[in-house]
C-alpha cells in the first residue's frame, strides 16, 4: 500500500519503499562468495557517518530507500553544512546482488522547497567488495573528495543564478532531456510538468529565467516518481544541465565569432571605401565626380548604333 508524505520527503510507490535508518539493519544480507562480500546498506551508513565527523559534518535529515527485494538502495543525507539558500548534502547508493556499486555523489537540498539535487551521477567507490577495511578506507577517501567538492559546487549554483535563458533555450533543453532520452529513465509525461513548473513558478525565488529555475522545476517534477527512480533521475540531471550549459555557451561564443566576422568585414569595406575617396567625408564628394571619366565608359552613339543594328536583324527574322 502507498504510504502518503508530504513532498518534501521520498514517496514510497511504483515499486520501491521508503524505510528509516533502523530499518535497514532488518534488511538481510546476502551470503558473500570468496570474490565478493556485499556491503549491508546499514554498515554503510554508519561508516559514512563517522568519516563525515571526523570532518565536522553532522546529519541533520536524512532518507532511504529499497527496491522491493531490498537488494538496492539508494539515500540523501543532508549536513549541517549551508550556503545560499541551501544544505549540502551526499547521496548514496548501494546494492547487494551486483547491480550497482557502492557510490557517492555531493548535492544539496534547496530550502525554499526542498528539492534534493546533486551535482552529477553517483561515482562508484569499490571495484570489488573483498576486505571489510576496503570500506572504511573508500568511504574516507570519498568524503575527502566530496568535501573539497562543497566550494566548486557553491560556484555552480551561483552560475545557474546568473545563467539567464531565453524561452527557446528552455524549451530546447526540455525537448531533448524527455524526447530524445537525454535523461535516461525519466518517463515524458512529467515533460509538461518541468515545462509549468518552469514558465509558472510555484516559488518566487524561481521567477527569474535562468538555469536555476529551470533545474528546480526538474527536481519538483522528480518528486513524482518512485522513491529509487527519483534518486537515478536527479543524479543523472546534474550532468545533464551542465553539458546543456556548456553547449548553449559554446553556440552563444559562435554566433558572437559570427556577428564579429560580419562587423569586421564591414568595417573593412567601409575602409576600402574610406580609402578609395581619399578618406574624404561624403559630404565632401562632388556631385559629379565621376564625371569627367563617363565617356570613358558610356559612348551613346555606339549605344544607339548597337540598338539599331539590333533592330534591324529582328525585323529581317520576322520578315523570313
Amino acid at each position: 500500500m502507498n504510504e502518503v508524505i508530504s513532498s518534501s520527503t521520498l514517496v514510497a510507490h511504483c515499486g520501491a519503499r521508503k524505510i528509516t535508518r533502523e530499518q535497514l539493519s532488518e534488511i538481510p544480507v546476502p551470503e558473500g562468495t570468496r570474490t565478493h562480500q556485499p556491503p549491508a546498506h546499514y554498515k554503510v551508513v554508519e561508516v559514512l557517518e563517522e568519516a563525515l565527523s571526523f570532518r565536522y559534518l553532522r546529519i541533520v535529515k536524512d532518507e532511504y530507500a529499497v527496491s522491493p527485494d531490498g537488494m538496492k538502495m539508494f539515500g540523501v543525507m543532508d549536513l549541517n553544512a549551508e550556503f545560499s539558500g541551501c544544505r549540502f548534502s551526499i547521496g548514496l547508493r548501494n546494492s547487494n546482488d551486483k547491480s550497482i556499486r557502492l557510490a557517492l555523489t555531493v548535492g544539496y537540498r534547496v530550502f525554499v522547497c526542498d528539492n534534493m539535487a546533486f551535482s552529477g551521477d553517483f561515482t562508484p567507490l569499490l571495484h570489488k567488495h573483498t576486505r571489510k577495511l576496503e570500506l572504511y578506507d573508500a568511504v574516507s577517501v570519498a568524503v575527502d573528495r566530496i568535501h573539497r567538492g562543497f566550494e566548486p559546487l557553491k560556484k555552480q549554483v551561483q552560475m545557474m543564478r546568473e545563467s539567464v535563458l531565453t524561452e527557446e533555450e528552455v524549451k530546447l533543453i526540455i525537448y531533448c532531456a524527455f524526447l530524445n532520452r537525454n535523461i535516461k529513465g525519466v518517463p515524458r509525461h512529467l515533460m509538461p510538468v518541468v515545462h509549468d513548473l518552469y514558465f509558472s513558478p510555484k516559488h518566487e525565488a524561481f521567477i527569474p529565467r535562468n538555469l536555476w529555475s529551470l533545474s528546480n522545476a526538474f527536481t519538483s517534477a522528480f518528486k513524482r516518481l518512485s522513491p529509487v527512480k527519483q534518486f537515478e533521475a536527479t543524479a543523472r540531471l546534474g550532468a545533464y544541465l551542465a553539458d546543456a550549459h556548456t553547449e548553449l555557451k559554446n553556440k552563444r561564443k559562435l554566433a558572437l565569432s559570427f556577428q564579429d566576422q560580419r562587423e569586421s568585414v564591414a568595417f573593412r569595406r567601409w575602409q576600402s571605401k574610406e580609402h578609395q575617396f581619399g578618406g574624404l567625408d561624403e559630404d565632401d564628394i562632388p556631385a559629379d565626380s565621376f564625371a569627367d571619366d563617363f565617356d570613358d565608359y558610356f559612348d551613346e552613339e555606339e549605344v544607339s548604333e548597337a540598338i539599331d543594328e539590333a533592330t534591324e536583324e529582328y525585323e529581317r527574322r520576322v520578315a523570313a
